[in-house]
Protein backbone atom coordinates (compact mmCIF):
# COMPACT_ATOMS: atom_id res chain seq x y z
CA UNK A 1 0.00 0.00 0.00
CA UNK A 2 1.41 3.66 -1.23
CA UNK A 3 2.50 5.64 1.61
CA UNK A 4 0.64 9.23 1.37
CA UNK A 5 2.98 11.79 0.99
CA UNK A 6 3.63 14.05 3.52
CA UNK A 7 2.89 17.87 2.86
CA UNK A 8 5.85 20.14 4.42
CA UNK A 9 3.89 22.61 6.90
CA UNK A 10 3.96 26.30 5.89
CA UNK A 11 5.99 28.24 8.03
CA UNK A 12 3.37 30.39 11.18
CA UNK A 13 2.61 33.61 10.20
CA UNK A 14 5.48 36.35 11.62
CA UNK A 15 4.46 38.15 14.79
CA UNK A 16 3.10 41.67 13.33
CA UNK A 17 4.20 43.16 16.82
CA UNK A 18 7.82 42.52 15.93
CA UNK A 19 7.85 43.57 12.14
CA UNK A 20 6.64 47.17 13.26
CA UNK A 21 8.95 47.49 16.55
CA UNK A 22 11.54 45.87 14.13
CA UNK A 23 11.32 48.72 11.72
CA UNK A 24 10.78 51.07 14.30
CA UNK A 25 14.10 50.67 15.60
CA UNK A 26 15.81 51.44 12.31
CA UNK A 27 13.64 54.47 11.95
CA UNK A 28 14.25 55.33 15.22
CA UNK A 29 18.41 55.07 15.02
CA UNK A 30 18.56 56.08 11.82
CA UNK A 31 19.64 52.61 10.03
CA UNK A 32 18.86 52.27 6.25
CA UNK A 33 20.73 49.13 6.22
CA UNK A 34 18.34 47.38 8.33
CA UNK A 35 15.70 49.40 6.78
CA UNK A 36 15.99 47.71 3.68
CA UNK A 37 17.36 44.61 4.96
CA UNK A 38 13.37 44.04 6.45
CA UNK A 39 12.26 44.09 3.28
CA UNK A 40 14.66 41.37 1.44
CA UNK A 41 13.48 38.55 0.27
CA UNK A 42 15.59 36.74 3.25
CA UNK A 43 13.86 39.12 5.78
CA UNK A 44 12.60 37.75 8.84
CA UNK A 45 9.75 39.59 8.45
CA UNK A 46 8.43 37.76 5.29
CA UNK A 47 6.40 34.96 5.98
CA UNK A 48 7.78 32.75 3.50
CA UNK A 49 10.85 33.58 4.86
CA UNK A 50 13.11 30.47 6.82
CA UNK A 51 14.71 33.07 9.15
CA UNK A 52 13.22 34.14 12.49
CA UNK A 53 13.31 37.32 14.64
CA UNK A 54 13.58 34.96 17.37
CA UNK A 55 16.85 33.64 16.68
CA UNK A 56 19.80 34.77 17.95
CA UNK A 57 21.29 35.73 14.04
CA UNK A 58 18.49 38.79 14.07
CA UNK A 59 18.42 39.12 17.55
CA UNK A 60 20.06 42.80 16.85
CA UNK A 61 16.90 43.54 15.10
CA UNK A 62 14.45 43.94 17.66
CA UNK A 63 14.87 46.72 20.22
CA UNK A 64 15.61 46.53 23.51
CA UNK A 65 13.49 47.49 26.93
CA UNK A 66 15.31 51.28 27.42
CA UNK A 67 15.08 51.85 23.37
CA UNK A 68 11.40 51.08 23.71
CA UNK A 69 10.96 53.22 26.33
CA UNK A 70 12.97 56.57 24.60
CA UNK A 71 10.43 59.02 23.00
CA UNK A 72 12.21 58.96 19.74
CA UNK A 73 11.35 55.03 19.41
CA UNK A 74 7.59 55.63 20.50
CA UNK A 75 7.09 58.21 17.49
CA UNK A 76 8.58 55.89 14.98
CA UNK A 77 6.63 53.29 16.19
CA UNK A 78 3.23 55.69 15.94
CA UNK A 79 4.11 56.02 12.28
CA UNK A 80 4.83 52.65 11.61
CA UNK A 81 1.48 51.62 12.67
CA UNK A 82 -0.47 54.54 10.83
CA UNK A 83 -2.81 52.48 9.01
CA UNK A 84 -2.19 53.45 5.66
CA UNK A 85 1.72 52.81 5.89
CA UNK A 86 0.86 49.44 7.93
CA UNK A 87 -1.13 48.25 4.97
CA UNK A 88 1.34 49.60 2.75
CA UNK A 89 4.41 47.56 4.74
CA UNK A 90 2.38 44.34 4.34
CA UNK A 91 1.64 44.26 0.97
CA UNK A 92 5.59 45.23 0.30
CA UNK A 93 6.47 42.44 2.19
CA UNK A 94 4.22 40.11 0.63
CA UNK A 95 5.22 41.04 -3.10
CA UNK A 96 7.65 39.19 -5.07
CA UNK A 97 9.64 41.92 -5.76
CA UNK A 98 11.86 44.56 -4.93
CA UNK A 99 10.46 46.54 -2.40
CA UNK A 100 8.86 50.13 -2.78
CA UNK A 101 9.57 51.20 0.71
CA UNK A 102 7.75 53.48 2.32
CA UNK A 103 8.07 57.46 1.48
CA UNK A 104 7.00 58.70 5.21
CA UNK A 105 9.42 56.43 7.07
CA UNK A 106 12.26 57.38 4.86
CA UNK A 107 12.14 60.79 5.83
CA UNK A 108 11.33 59.92 9.56
CA UNK A 109 14.68 57.88 9.48
CA UNK A 110 16.54 60.28 7.17
CA UNK A 111 15.74 63.34 9.89
CA UNK A 112 16.67 60.82 12.62
CA UNK A 113 20.20 59.85 10.98
CA UNK A 114 20.74 63.50 10.76
CA UNK A 115 20.17 63.77 14.63
CA UNK A 116 22.58 61.35 15.57
CA UNK A 117 25.01 62.40 12.68
CA UNK A 118 24.58 59.07 10.21
CA UNK A 119 24.70 61.40 7.52
CA UNK A 120 25.59 58.75 4.48
CA UNK A 121 22.25 56.75 5.68
CA UNK A 122 20.40 60.31 5.51
CA UNK A 123 21.40 61.06 2.30
CA UNK A 124 20.55 57.90 1.10
CA UNK A 125 17.43 57.91 2.77
CA UNK A 126 16.67 61.51 1.37
CA UNK A 127 17.64 60.38 -2.14
CA UNK A 128 15.22 57.73 -2.27
CA UNK A 129 12.32 59.88 -1.68
CA UNK A 130 14.12 62.41 -4.47
CA UNK A 131 14.21 65.57 -1.20
CA UNK A 132 18.37 65.11 -0.39
CA UNK A 133 19.05 68.16 -2.92
CA UNK A 134 16.53 69.92 -1.08
CA UNK A 135 17.14 69.17 2.48
CA UNK A 136 21.49 69.83 1.61
CA UNK A 137 20.07 73.37 0.32
CA UNK A 138 18.44 73.98 3.41
CA UNK A 139 20.97 72.86 6.33
CA UNK A 140 23.50 75.52 4.05
CA UNK A 141 20.63 78.17 4.20
CA UNK A 142 20.47 77.78 8.13
CA UNK A 143 24.26 77.37 8.21
CA UNK A 144 24.74 80.73 6.19
CA UNK A 145 22.33 82.56 8.69
CA UNK A 146 24.51 80.77 11.72
CA UNK A 147 27.52 82.93 10.38
CA UNK A 148 25.76 86.18 9.90
CA UNK A 149 24.87 86.29 13.24
CA UNK A 150 28.72 85.01 14.16
CA UNK A 151 27.39 81.59 15.77
CA UNK A 152 30.65 79.50 14.19
CA UNK A 153 29.47 76.30 16.06
CA UNK A 154 26.02 76.23 14.63
CA UNK A 155 27.44 77.13 11.34
CA UNK A 156 30.11 74.59 10.96
CA UNK A 157 27.45 71.63 11.94
CA UNK A 158 25.27 72.60 9.16
CA UNK A 159 28.12 72.50 6.86
CA UNK A 160 29.07 69.37 7.89
CA UNK A 161 25.27 68.05 7.73
CA UNK A 162 25.25 69.76 3.86
CA UNK A 163 28.36 68.22 3.10
CA UNK A 164 27.34 65.10 4.55
CA UNK A 165 24.71 64.67 2.66
CA UNK A 166 26.15 64.55 -0.84
CA UNK A 167 25.65 61.90 -3.46
CA UNK A 168 28.16 60.06 -5.77
CA UNK A 169 26.09 59.98 -9.26
CA UNK A 170 29.56 58.47 -10.71
CA UNK A 171 29.99 54.98 -8.35
CA UNK A 172 29.66 52.13 -9.18
CA UNK A 173 27.65 50.29 -10.21
CA UNK A 174 24.71 52.90 -8.68
CA UNK A 175 25.17 55.83 -7.31
CA UNK A 176 25.82 55.87 -3.70
CA UNK A 177 26.83 58.60 -0.71
CA UNK A 178 29.68 60.45 -0.92
CA UNK A 179 32.06 59.31 1.66
CA UNK A 180 34.72 61.09 3.32
CA UNK A 181 38.15 60.55 1.18
CA UNK A 182 40.85 62.68 2.85
CA UNK A 183 43.72 60.12 1.83
CA UNK A 184 43.03 60.64 -2.00
CA UNK A 185 42.93 64.31 -1.82
CA UNK A 186 45.76 64.85 0.07
CA UNK A 187 47.78 62.95 -2.26
CA UNK A 188 46.76 65.19 -4.90
CA UNK A 189 47.45 68.29 -2.71
CA UNK A 190 50.94 66.85 -2.98
CA UNK A 191 51.14 65.02 -6.09
CA UNK A 192 53.70 67.59 -7.05
CA UNK A 193 57.43 67.83 -5.81
CA UNK A 194 57.60 71.46 -5.89
CA UNK A 195 60.89 72.74 -7.10
CA UNK A 196 60.74 75.88 -4.92
CA UNK A 197 60.21 74.99 -1.51
CA UNK A 198 58.23 78.15 -1.20
CA UNK A 199 55.40 76.63 -3.75
CA UNK A 200 54.25 73.97 -1.33
CA UNK A 201 50.70 73.85 0.20
CA UNK A 202 51.64 74.78 3.97
CA UNK A 203 53.36 78.45 2.45
CA UNK A 204 50.44 79.68 0.54
CA UNK A 205 49.52 83.09 1.49
CA UNK A 206 46.94 83.21 3.98
CA UNK A 207 43.90 84.18 1.80
CA UNK A 208 44.62 81.22 -0.92
CA UNK A 209 45.89 78.80 2.39
CA UNK A 210 41.99 79.08 3.54
CA UNK A 211 40.86 78.39 0.62
CA UNK A 212 42.87 75.45 -0.08
CA UNK A 213 41.95 74.16 3.68
CA UNK A 214 37.90 74.72 3.58
CA UNK A 215 37.83 73.00 -0.03
CA UNK A 216 40.13 70.07 1.18
CA UNK A 217 37.97 70.05 4.61
CA UNK A 218 34.54 70.38 3.34
CA UNK A 219 35.42 67.88 0.62
CA UNK A 220 33.17 69.98 -1.81
CA UNK A 221 34.50 73.52 -3.67
CA UNK A 222 30.83 74.47 -4.23
CA UNK A 223 30.39 74.43 -0.62
CA UNK A 224 33.39 76.32 0.69
CA UNK A 225 32.66 78.93 -2.22
CA UNK A 226 29.76 79.69 -0.63
CA UNK A 227 32.35 81.19 2.30
CA UNK A 228 34.55 82.70 -0.30
CA UNK A 229 32.79 86.18 -0.04
CA UNK A 230 33.03 85.86 4.04
CA UNK A 231 36.21 88.16 6.00
CA UNK A 232 39.05 86.37 6.66
CA UNK A 233 38.84 86.65 10.14
CA UNK A 234 35.28 84.74 10.21
CA UNK A 235 36.60 82.19 7.71
CA UNK A 236 39.45 81.47 10.19
CA UNK A 237 37.22 80.89 12.79
CA UNK A 238 34.78 79.13 10.82
CA UNK A 239 38.13 76.47 10.40
CA UNK A 240 39.10 76.45 13.81
CA UNK A 241 35.80 75.33 14.94
CA UNK A 242 35.51 72.83 11.82
CA UNK A 243 39.18 71.24 12.85
CA UNK A 244 38.08 70.89 16.24
CA UNK A 245 34.81 69.25 15.13
CA UNK A 246 36.57 67.01 12.69
CA UNK A 247 39.53 65.95 15.06
CA UNK A 248 38.72 65.92 18.97
CA UNK A 249 42.29 64.64 18.94
CA UNK A 250 44.10 67.74 17.48
CA UNK A 251 45.03 68.91 20.81
CA UNK A 252 47.63 66.22 20.96
CA UNK A 253 48.80 66.30 17.57
CA UNK A 254 49.77 69.55 17.56
CA UNK A 255 52.00 68.99 20.30
CA UNK A 256 53.80 66.36 18.02
CA UNK A 257 53.61 68.78 15.27
CA UNK A 258 55.34 71.26 17.16
CA UNK A 259 57.92 68.79 18.29
CA UNK A 260 58.36 67.49 15.05
CA UNK A 261 58.87 71.03 13.76
CA UNK A 262 61.85 71.45 16.42
CA UNK A 263 63.34 68.22 15.40
CA UNK A 264 63.27 69.15 11.78
CA UNK A 265 65.05 72.71 12.14
CA UNK A 266 67.52 71.26 14.20
CA UNK A 267 68.17 68.65 11.64
CA UNK A 268 68.88 71.35 8.88
CA UNK A 269 70.81 73.61 11.44
CA UNK A 270 73.08 70.53 12.22
CA UNK A 271 73.66 69.67 7.97
CA UNK A 272 74.11 73.49 7.54
CA UNK A 273 76.41 73.36 10.10
CA UNK A 274 78.46 70.39 8.74
CA UNK A 275 78.49 71.80 5.34
CA UNK A 276 79.88 75.42 6.66
CA UNK A 277 82.02 74.07 9.52
CA UNK A 278 83.31 70.48 7.85
CA UNK A 279 87.51 70.81 7.34
CA UNK A 280 89.47 68.75 4.58
CA UNK A 281 87.76 66.07 2.85
CA UNK A 282 83.85 67.01 2.08
CA UNK A 283 81.30 64.22 3.67
CA UNK A 284 79.08 62.45 1.94
CA UNK A 285 75.37 63.13 1.89
CA UNK A 286 74.49 60.07 3.70
CA UNK A 287 77.20 60.78 5.85
CA UNK A 288 76.26 64.18 6.99
CA UNK A 289 72.53 63.13 7.42
CA UNK A 290 73.70 60.27 9.53
CA UNK A 291 76.00 62.41 11.86
CA UNK A 292 72.71 64.84 11.82
CA UNK A 293 69.74 62.62 12.81
CA UNK A 294 71.54 59.50 13.56
CA UNK A 295 70.02 56.84 11.45
CA UNK A 296 67.43 58.03 9.79
CA UNK A 297 65.15 61.68 9.46
CA UNK A 298 62.19 59.72 8.80
CA UNK A 299 61.92 59.72 12.00
CA UNK A 300 60.46 63.43 12.08
CA UNK A 301 57.43 61.95 9.71
CA UNK A 302 57.19 59.07 12.40
CA UNK A 303 56.84 61.40 14.59
CA UNK A 304 53.57 63.79 13.11
CA UNK A 305 52.13 60.18 12.48
CA UNK A 306 52.90 58.81 16.67
CA UNK A 307 53.99 55.39 14.64
CA UNK A 308 56.33 53.91 12.23
CA UNK A 309 55.87 52.53 9.42
CA UNK A 310 58.14 49.64 8.53
CA UNK A 311 59.76 50.71 4.99
CA UNK A 312 57.16 53.26 4.89
CA UNK A 313 57.35 55.97 1.88
CA UNK A 314 56.24 59.74 2.04
CA UNK A 315 52.67 58.74 0.24
CA UNK A 316 52.12 56.18 2.69
CA UNK A 317 52.81 58.24 5.78
CA UNK A 318 50.55 61.24 4.44
CA UNK A 319 47.92 58.66 3.74
CA UNK A 320 47.55 57.55 6.91
CA UNK A 321 48.40 61.18 7.97
CA UNK A 322 45.36 62.09 6.77
CA UNK A 323 43.22 59.17 8.02
CA UNK A 324 44.03 59.98 11.63
CA UNK A 325 44.27 64.28 10.88
CA UNK A 326 42.25 65.31 7.71
CA UNK A 327 43.99 69.27 8.27
CA UNK A 328 47.47 68.11 8.95
CA UNK A 329 48.51 67.77 5.41
CA UNK A 330 47.72 70.82 5.08
CA UNK A 331 51.12 72.04 7.56
CA UNK A 332 53.24 69.74 5.77
CA UNK A 333 55.60 69.32 2.81
CA UNK A 334 57.55 66.83 0.91
CA UNK A 335 61.24 66.54 1.49
CA UNK A 336 63.94 64.67 -0.85
CA UNK A 337 66.84 63.54 1.18
CA UNK A 338 69.36 61.38 -0.34
CA UNK A 339 67.56 58.47 -2.32
CA UNK A 340 64.25 58.95 -0.26
CA UNK A 341 61.54 61.62 0.87
CA UNK A 342 59.94 62.62 3.80
CA UNK A 343 57.65 64.64 5.33
CA UNK A 344 58.71 67.50 7.17
CA UNK A 345 56.63 70.24 9.33
CA UNK A 346 56.33 73.48 6.99
CA UNK A 347 54.14 76.58 7.95
CA UNK A 348 54.30 80.43 6.96
CA UNK A 349 55.38 82.11 10.98
CA UNK A 350 52.86 84.76 9.81
CA UNK A 351 50.33 82.18 9.23
CA UNK A 352 47.29 82.85 11.53
CA UNK A 353 45.65 80.02 11.10
CA UNK A 354 48.69 77.94 12.39
CA UNK A 355 48.54 80.72 14.85
CA UNK A 356 45.06 79.76 16.09
CA UNK A 357 45.28 76.09 15.62
CA UNK A 358 48.43 76.16 18.31
CA UNK A 359 51.12 74.73 15.78
CA UNK A 360 53.86 77.57 16.04
CA UNK A 361 56.82 76.87 18.09
CA UNK A 362 56.89 78.89 20.88
CA UNK A 363 60.45 80.09 19.54
CA UNK A 364 58.60 81.33 16.44
CA UNK A 365 61.18 79.22 14.39
CA UNK A 366 60.78 77.18 10.94
CA UNK A 367 62.45 74.38 9.67
CA UNK A 368 64.81 75.43 7.68
CA UNK A 369 65.15 72.56 5.26
CA UNK A 370 64.74 72.87 1.71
Amino acid sequence: MARKATQPTPPAPVNPDLIDKALAKTVCEGDIVNFRLLFTPFSPARDDSPEQFETEKYAYLVPEADLERAPQFKKALAAVRRVETRAHIQQELEARRPAQLPSDLLVLLGDNAVRVGKYTSAAEAYELVRVRRRMQDEFFAQADVALDGGDMAKAVHGYLIATGLAYDYAAFPEPLPAVPDYQSRALMLHAEYPPNPQDCVAMQDPEAHVRTALSYLLRDSQASARLDARPLKARLAFLVELVGRLEPQWPAFATRYREASAMAREFGERLERGQTNGAGAKPSLAEEIEEAFGEDPRGITAHLLDRTIAGGEWWQYLKELAYKHPAAVLFVARLAVGDYEVLVPRYRPDSPLVAALGLAEDLSGNSRLS
